[in-house]
């Protein structure tokens, strides 16, 4: 179990980082009812990561992907591709940048956040976490190596456990910092959200290139071995 915790832990750091989850989040904490809106949308985000991570442990378990004598070499290999999905998603993400003298500009479902309701907060919470392709992939990569280990369910299901929460510490921060941090808070919020908004497509270009690469050559010496 610690094996695979060790495993998926850099990849639930990727997820903490990558900006637009933190930037909604902090959106949303400028909103009417924006505590009420916060937790809905922290519910949101971990039932979505929970819900990607235990439907690919079930289709991985079903499948067999390992077994007394260790992994399945098809398992090893989707994990390579899923390693090739991540590096090609950074190429995408890093041509996305901005480019010297252009203005950052908010995603335009963006500015309608600070109107929304605590259902559509969840719904929010669920679509950056279970829909976003890079989320998506960076989870199923994570699983996926879980059940390339051979955890027995249970262990299995405290991998998941650990690397959600870690995962949405991200989200959790932000709205801490709007309970917790006294005078100030909103303009603090506020210059976060101007820096990752304007450095988003970099940021998560890197967290995409370097798990990428790890996740292939982990796959590669798998296969190898």
């Amino acid at each position: 179990m610690a094996e695979a915790l060790a495993g998926v832990l850099p990849i639930a750091v990727g997820i903490i980082v990558v900006p637009l989850p933190i930037a909604a989040v902090i959106v949303i904490l400028f909103s009417p009812r924006a505590t009420a809106n916060g937790f809905a949308f922290l519910g949101g985000w971990v039932a979505g990561l929970a819900a990607v991570g235990g439907l690919t442990l079930l289709i991985a378990d079903g499948s067999r992907v390992a077994d007394e004598a260790g992994a399945a070499r098809w398992a090893s290999a989707i994990k390579l591709l899923l390693g090739v999905a991540l590096l090609f998603l950074a190429y995408r993400s890093f041509e996305k940048r901005l480019r010297t003298g252009e203005e950052p500009a908010a995603p335009a479902w963006m500015s309608a956040i600070e109107s929304y309701n605590a259902a559509k907060s969840v719904r929010l919470g669920l679509l950056l976490s279970a829909a976003n392709p890079k989320n998506v992939l960076l989870v199923v990569s994570a699983m996926t190596g879980v059940a390339v280990a051979g955890l027995p369910a249970g262990q299995a299901a405290g991998v998941l456990a650990v690397f959600v929460a870690v995962s949405s510490v991200g989200v959790i921060l932000p709205l801490a910092y709007s309970l917790l941090g006294g005078e100030g808070v909103r303009d603090s919020l506020s210059a976060w959200r101007t820096w990752l908004v304007a450095n988003n497509a970099v940021v998560v270009a890197a967290v995409l290139l370097v798990l990428g690469i790890l996740i292939l050559f982990d796959s590669l010496a798998a296969l190898v071995g």
